[in-house]
């Protein structure tokens, strides 16, 4: 994959970024633990190789949460809307992007679902659901 740009942002704005690299693993990730950090039924995880993680906003106002227990699980959001951020991962030489903090589509697609033994029988199941382009009345 070739290097990319790609910006994102926080719910309320406050935090604005940009990551430069290689877009090399795009995971929906169904462990217990990414499902209750994002509150849904999986979280989509982008790493991005010899990443560079550029802010705009008040930093300060950025929180990491690191599990103890566990030997990769962290979390960074903002202290504002409590919207997930990415991190960089210094020992992988990578960052870990949120997918749906993007504002523009990364040029790889997903490559797998991960944890898919933790799933929760109402999550992404394979069986197809109505589709509505907004809210439904």
């Amino acid at each position: 994959m070739p290097e990319q740009i790609l910006t994102g942002s926080c719910l309320c704005g406050a935090l604005k970024f940009t990551v430069t690299g290689e877009p090399v693993r795009f995971y929906h990730c169904h462990c217990s633990r990414c499902r209750k950090a994002s509150g849904t039924g999986h979280a989509s995880n982008l790493f991005v190789k010899d990443a560079t993680l550029e802010w705009q906003g008040d930093t300060s106002t950025i929180r990491h949460f690191k599990l103890p227990e566990a030997e990769r699980f962290a979390r960074s959001f903002c202290t504002h809307c409590g919207s997930p951020l990415p991190r960089e991962i210094p020992k992988l030489n990578m960052a870990f992007v949120p997918a749906g903090t993007l504002n523009e589509e990364p040029n790889i697609r997903p490559q797998a679902r991960i944890f898919q033994d933790s799933r929760t029988n109402w999550s992404c199941s394979p069986e197809e659901l109505p589709v509505f382009a907004q809210y439904p009345s």
